[in-house]
């Protein structure tokens, strides 16, 4: 079994579209281990997309972050990480194939409705970010 982080983004939630995406999720199989709603301080989505210090557009990602409630969920099948990417579809919606979650609620590269770990290192320190009990 592997684990990764999902999150809903505020334009999914904003939207109302988070229950649809959670059902989606169970229905692909995912055993959601985690999942709480939270509002997103600067802080903290400067401190999650630490990554990206420096970054030009790590402004404009830390102010969408937190304009409003995301929803965190540790998701836990084999080959979690590949599968919840696949789900989601690339980052730009306008690329995403038909069916995947980044098509049916993302409306631009910005405002794409979900974000995934890219690799188990990642999962693990992103899930830890949200969830330490689940270390």
């Amino acid at each position: 079994m592997e684990r990764t982080l999902a999150i809903i983004k505020p334009d999914a939630v904003r939207a109302k579209n988070a229950g649809k995406i959670i059902d989606r999720i169970e229905q692909e199989g995912f055993s959601i281990v985690g999942m709480r709603k939270v509002q997103l301080s600067t802080q903290q989505a400067e401190d999650f997309y630490a990554v990206h210090k420096g970054k030009p557009f790590l402004p404009e990602l830390v102010a969408f972050m937190t304009a409003g409630p995301v929803i965190v969920m540790a998701l836990e099948k084999p080959n979690a990480i590949q599968a919840w990417r696949d789900l989601m579809g690339p980052t730009n919606p306008a690329n995403a194939g038909a069916n995947t979650l980044r098509k049916l609620y993302g409306t631009d590269i910005g405002s794409n409705a979900t974000h995934g770990s890219d690799a188990p290192a990642t999962a693990a320190q992103e899930i830890t970010f949200f969830f330490p009990e689940l270390k």
